[in-house]
């Protein structure tokens, strides 16, 4: 039952981390829950600009009743005090927790393995690894600013059945249902910035913003691929400051140009119920020399019927 217990109440720090995604560069988007005798007495998640951190929201939340409560955590707690707030694992050792169950190891050198450490040597109880599969999923944008040196990269695509995104006039309004192009503005809500490429933006000029009643004022940065834009080539997505959850919404040849380099690590892919034939293709070319190169490169992680469209989300391989 303990570890069944575990997994429930990480299930519910990770819907909380999932609350300031795409809000909280360059810092991680945690989840936190205090729970004592079976009761959740506390619940934080990282604050919009990174402060407070979800633990220090817990434990302002629960008050006298951390004593003895258990923590679960989507990361393991910082270990480095900051100008803008102490060290959460000073924190909850002078908060008296008993318990603290972690998700994941912070890969950031100034905590990786001090926080957990630190902990033990107060006495605290750590377990570490619980649901840490779903908990890569959901700070993918900071581990892969931490692994790589640049954002998390989803690409939307919206396209016919036979992989269209406009007819030969270049009509696109709208592919898609009313459900998928909802869906895409949550999307939009949970990352810092969405890029175009020229010709898609002085064409469509596409408004690129959350349109979902109450999440107005999460839409992200604009960010235009051109010699003369915000960015002249994909690589550049390394430089953006306070981006981790990078959304790249087209046109087919900047799709292809992150494809080409390797900078996509996942797919949306939007495919309403009709055909179109002749009309403008949703990539340009990818460089493939040989279709074997094509294969093993995407996996499917979910598909959902939205309306009458169908999303199928691949991760890279």
């Amino acid at each position: 039952m303990g570890l069944l217990n575990d997994a429930r109440w990480m299930g519910a720090a990770l819907a909380l981390s999932e609350r300031s995604r795409g809000r909280t560069a360059p810092n991680p988007n945690v989840g936190c829950v205090a729970v004592r005798d079976g009761v959740v007495v506390g619940r934080g998640w990282t604050q919009p600009g990174g402060r407070p951190h979800a633990e220090a929201m817990a434990l302002a939340q629960a008050g006298a009743k951390s004593r003895g409560a258990t923590i679960y955590a989507t990361l393991e707690p910082c270990a480095h005090v900051s100008p803008r707030g102490p060290a959460c694992a000073d924190l909850l050792v002078e908060a008296g927790v008993a318990r603290v169950v972690m998700a994941l190891g912070d890969p950031d050198p100034r905590t990786n393995g001090k926080g957990a450490a630190r902990l033990r040597d107060a006495g605290v109880d750590v377990v570490e690894g619980v649901a840490e599969v779903p908990a890569r999923a959901a700070m993918a944008g900071f581990l892969t600013r931490q692994a790589r040196g640049r954002p998390f990269v989803t690409l939307k695509l919206a396209t016919s059945l036979d992989g269209r995104i406009a007819l030969p006039s270049g009509e696109s309004r709208w592919i898609t249902g009313p459900e998928s192009r909802a869906h895409a503005h949550l999307e939009r809500a949970r990352h810092e910035a969405i890029l175009v490429g020229r010709r898609t933006a002085e064409i469509d000029q596409p408004r690129l913003d959350v349109r979902l009643p109450g999440l107005e004022a999460r839409s992200p940065r604009r960010l235009v691929l051109s010699t003369s834009g915000d960015l002249r080539r994909p690589g550049d997505i390394a430089a953006l400051e306070g981006v981790d959850h990078l959304l790249v919404e087209g046109g087919a040849e900047t799709a292809a140009a992150f494809l080409r380099e390797k900078l996509v690590d996942r797919l949306l892919l939007y495919r309403a119920p009709i055909l179109i034939g002749a009309g403008k293709a949703a990539l340009g070319d990818l460089g493939l020399a040989e279709l074997g190169a094509a294969h093993g490169r995407w996996r499917l992680t979910d598909t959902r019927m939205l309306g009458s469209d169908r999303l199928e989300v691949y991760a890279a391989s």
